[in-house]
């Protein structure tokens, strides 16, 4: 019968440190980290740094969602970078699903996205090929890039200036309120936030 009691000792030690492990990483753990994500300065990034537009949540300002136009003739967006996850060239982008295409440099393939790219940006904007920059043919690592560079936000400033009947100046103005220096002043480039900016310029529109 030591076995048996030898057994039941271990069994209920076992029991003891599963309810106290319990305890403390199913419930303690999870108020304090809850707690923790209450405190001013820390909410907005603990609720997904969401951006809200007359009470309603429209979007993150991490992850970017490409805007689609209903009518692309007369298209009133700026446009976020491309996604590998996109069926076509330029998109949408699958929000749900995020990656790069895993394409090296001397792919043919990636070779013809660019290019593809290039053209129908290029169609859009009314501008020829040379005048699109990188980042608007290159597609994010992630796939869900919220921004953009400012040479991408001016290469669509007259476009979106024309199909929203906005003065060209105040959306250049926009673009320039909206763009988010180095970071430290030194660390990597100047971004624009596609959806800040395109809230914007909706508010912009409504006065």
């Amino acid at each position: 019968m030591r076995w048996f009691t030898a057994v039941l000792r271990q069994a209920g030690a076992g029991l003891r440190l599963l309810i106290v492990l319990t305890v403390i990483l199913g419930i303690c753990y999870p108020l304090a980290v809850y707690g923790v994500s209450r405190i001013p300065g820390l909410q907005s990034n603990a609720e997904g740094s969401q951006v809200k537009l007359d009470g309603q949540v429209v979007g993150s300002r991490l992850i970017g969602v490409d805007p689609v136009a209903k009518n692309p003739a007369a298209d009133p967006y700026f446009h976020n970078r491309a996604s590998a996850s996109a069926k076509g060239a330029l998109g949408p982008a699958d929000p749900s699903t995020s990656g790069g295409s895993n394409l090296s440099g001397d792919s043919t393939e990636l070779r013809g996205l660019v290019l593809e790219r290039k053209e129908a940006i290029a169609k859009r904007e009314g501008v020829t090929p040379d005048r699109v920059p990188a980042d608007a043919v290159t597609a994010s690592g992630s796939g869900l890039d919220p921004d953009i560079s400012p040479a991408y936000a001016a290469l669509q400033a007259p476009r979106v200036a024309r199909v929203n009947h906005l003065d060209p100046g105040a959306v250049r103005r926009v673009i320039a309120e909206h763009t988010a220096g180095r970071q430290l002043g030194v660390l990597g480039a100047p971004t624009v936030n596609v959806l800040q900016l395109n809230l914007a310029i909706k508010k912009l529109g409504a006065h």
